[in-house]
């Protein structure tokens, strides 16, 4: 029982070392965390091809 305790404690780890302080970018005045920029990133690139994809047409519709 032991065992399968310590493989749900494993699935339920960070897939990334967390166990370290965070890298940080800087320009200038402004400081922000490398996971927070990517986040920014992927919302942005979500929001882009939210904007530019077509919206499906309906078929048959008057």
């Amino acid at each position: 029982m032991a065992m399968a305790a310590a493989y749900g404690e494993r699935a339920l780890a960070a897939p990334v070392d967390l166990n370290h302080t965070g890298h940080y970018v800087h320009w200038g005045v402004v400081q922000i965390s490398v996971a927070n920029l990517v986040v920014i990133g992927l919302m942005v690139l979500v929001f882009a091809a939210a904007v530019l994809l077509p919206f499906p047409k309906g078929r048959g519709r008057r």
